[in-house]
């Protein structure tokens, strides 16, 4: 079958040739293998052609150039050497597309990533425009790769080695003024000048060399080079702990190319990327990315979502601003937040403002996004403004009177359509919509702190919501940004009820005689972004602690803490980073000294031990808590799928995302194995170990959670 081809050309009249990028029936432009045959075709035309003065790359589509390589391509791989042969593919296109004659000019909009950066590196020069939409950037590390199509030999050339290392290990973005301040892109203008600007470079001729800063140039020489790799190494691999093969494999190839010359650059940049293919780390890192795909294109519903023109927002504390914030920055939607207290709308309209205006400050947005996004959001004391909003989220106490005479409120002053969403962590939907007279409205949407970073809501329909609440609520969570995950309405829902066993265990082996840094760097070597004593300093002790009453009503002994120790933390008027002191010491706002553990907190901690266990015992105890919980979610039906739960343990938790998810890394690990570890814990450490029936059935079935890798990494 003949594929439909995504490139046309077009010759104008003033000879400049124009190869539009279109892939049919996709919304995103992605490379393909089998565009190599369709680009080749193309360029012997264009070579043939001695009339032509000059090539123009430009896409037909409305927000993007093209936002990378099909990552499909990859999963198909069998082998190393098939992975290395794409890489080789894509090399000798771009090689190609560089040996032209000719100026060949990138003409940008949009998202300009992975193979499509790669592709505007092998032209002669970029223009690009100044668009919020247009990106660029080379973020095959956080696929667990490198760039396999030239990008990590010709970024190093053209930006300096230093730019290219920060860009390529982190997979860094660029707004458009970045790229032009260091090198990346030429020119930056209007969108609707873009094809005429990019012609009229094109027909200026191929550009003398650009000359890197005399920095670059000395990082780029033996000696800078040597020091430079070193240090970077270093920072990385403290950072990565190890984690993330394709870090050092993206320094060795970097720096083969600089020592030795592009040929062997670009040979060791094939052979990394397919080798780094098969990685277990990239599958997971793969399987989270074609997850969190899968997510969002799922309505959450079979229902129709009703319209999105406006919502309300109770209370302006620290979660009801981050809402207010995301729903007018992201969602474009007007907000109105009611508090009983006029500091309070003050409180969120400022927690807005700060955030907005730190982006006009590093040139993110200009200051005229930044008062249009202000403008949609306004306060009251009152219910005044409220008579039409589509969706009215909740964001006050934890106390369940209060919210259901929220509810109440809200269907008297509040349209017959309106939704009310709870923001609760722990309370269950059903119990705040039982007064409700229209319960069919009311649905939980849970998100997390701070709401602005954290990518993650769940969704929580209770026995009688409509399908219609849930899809419209799930479109509303997409459009602030959010990735939604639907949920069912028992306690702790899905990420609270996984993440308090393990916070509990870390709490426990505090008392058993382990210091606070030797448990958080325990499981940040694992893989988490921090500790568990440092999450819960964070969320607030306080908080984080609150729905701990809730699941041990609902689930028994499994989910106590360690007697008295909480309510001792507690009435030292410990709180964690917001209020300065919690197991870790903090300073004031606006000096800069690192958190410092606090040692008159082990005064408080009943400790029953002498601490004598490794890291990887300490992790493995607070890991296998965690995954035994979500077996349990899984075999409740909390969870719609594996998939689900993958994408809450990583987005909601920071679960490490190299090994895919908690499912993903069960299935790695295998039921069986699962089973035995924590029988073993629980003959040493007691029955809160014992691992769940679901586990049990699975490990003498030798099921997986997940269908099968294959499924799972080309769905």
């Amino acid at each position: 079958m003949e594929i439909a081809s995504a490139f046309t050309l077009d010759i104008r009249p003033d000879n400049v040739a124009i190869v539009t990028i279109d892939v049919p029936g996709e919304k995103m432009n992605t490379l393909k293998a089998e565009f190599g045959v369709q680009v080749r075709a193309m360029l012997k035309q264009i070579r043939e052609n001695k009339d032509i003065r000059g090539l123009v790359f430009i896409s037909a589509k409305a927000d993007n150039f093209i936002a990378g390589a099909d990552i499909n391509m990859i999963a198909r791989a069998k082998n190393a050497q098939e992975a290395e042969e794409l890489a080789r593919q894509g090399q000798q296109v771009m090689a190609e597309i560089h040996a032209l004659s000719i100026p060949v000019i990138a003409a940008i909009h949009g998202a300009c990533l992975g193979g499509g950066l790669e592709l505007a590196l092998a032209c002669h020069r970029r223009i690009c425009t100044d668009d919020a939409k247009t990106v660029l950037g080379l973020p095959e590390v956080q696929l667990g790769l490198l760039p396999g199509s030239g990008g990590t030999q010709r970024l190093p050339r053209l930006v300096g080695v230093s730019t290219a290392l920060e860009m390529i290990l982190t997979g860094k973005q660029l707004r458009a003024r970045q790229a032009l301040k260091v090198g990346l892109v030429d020119e930056v203008v209007s969108p609707s000048i873009l094809l005429e600007s990019a012609v009229e470079l094109a027909l200026k001729g191929r550009q003398a060399k650009r000359h890197l800063p005399v920095r670059e140039r000395i990082l780029a020489g033996p000696l800078g080079r040597t020091l430079l790799f070193s240090m970077v190494g270093k920072k990385t691999e403290q950072k990565t702990r190890g984690n993330y093969p394709a870090t050092k494999r993206i320094l060795d190839v970097i720096e083969t190319g600089l020592a030795q010359g592009s040929s062997s650059g670009y040979a060791a940049e094939a052979k990394a990327f397919g080798e780094l293919a098969m990685t277990p780390q990239s599958q997971a890192l793969r399987s989270i990315f074609f997850a969190s795909t899968d997510v969002k294109k799922d309505p959450g519903s079979e229902a129709e979502p009703a319209p999105l023109r406006s919502l309300g927002v109770l209370g302006g504390g620290l979660m009801g601003g981050g809402i207010a914030f995301v729903s007018a920055s992201k969602g474009k939607l007007p907000v109105r937040i009611k508090d009983i207290n006029p500091k309070g709308i003050n409180h969120a309209l400022q927690y807005s403002w700060q955030i907005l205006d730190q982006k006009v400050k590093r040139r993110h947005i200009k200051a005229s996004e930044r008062d249009k996004a202000l403008a949609l959001i306004s306060g009251t004391t009152d219910y005044s403004g409220f008579a039409h909003r589509d969706v009215v989220i909740e964001a006050v106490f934890e106390d369940l009177a209060l919210k259901q005479k929220m509810v109440a409120d809200v269907e008297e002053h509040c349209a017959q359509h309106t939704i009310f969403a709870s923001n609760t962590s722990s309370l269950p939907i059903g119990d705040i919509a039982a007064n409700s007279a229209r319960p069919e409205l009311v649905i939980g949407l849970h998100f997390f702190s701070p709401v602005e970073k954290m990518p993650l809501v769940e969704v929580i329909p209770h026995a009688r919501t409509s399908p219609q609440t849930v899809a419209t609520v799930v479109k509303l969570a997409k459009m602030q940004g959010k990735t939604p995950v639907v949920v069912a309405d028992k306690a702790g829902f899905y990420v609270n009820r996984i993440l308090a066993p393990y916070i509990n265990e870390a709490m426990r082996l505090l008392t058993e005689g382990e210091k606070i840094e030797h448990i958080d760097e325990a499981l940040v070597k694992f893989g988490f972004p921090v500790g568990p004593i440092q999450l819960l300093d964070e969320v607030g002790i306080d908080t984080g602690t609150k729905i701990i009453p809730v699941l041990e009503a609902a689930y028994g002994d499994r989910f106590s803490p360690p007697a008295n120790f909480v309510s001792a933390i507690l009435n030292d008027d410990r709180k964690g980073r917001k209020n300065g002191r919690g197991f870790y010491l903090y300073a004031a706002k606006g000096r800069k000294s690192k958190k410092q553990i606090d040692p008159s907190v082990y005064g408080l901690i009943p400790i029953t031990g002498q601490g004598k266990l490794t890291a990887h015992q300490c992790a493995e105890r607070c890991v296998m808590m965690m995954l035994n919980e979500a077996a349990r979610c899984f075999s409740e039906q909390i969870i719609k799928s594996a998939r689900d739960g993958d994408i809450g343990g990583v987005f909601g938790i920071g679960f490490p995302p190299f090994l895919g998810g908690p499912f993903r890394y069960m299935d790695t690990i295998g039921a069986g194995e699962v089973v035995a570890i924590l029988q073993r814990l629980a003959t040493q450490y007691g029955p809160r170990f014992t691992p769940c029936d679901e586990l049990l059935q699975m490990a003498e079935r030798g099921q997986t959670f997940w269908p099968s890798r294959e499924t799972a990494l080309v769905s």
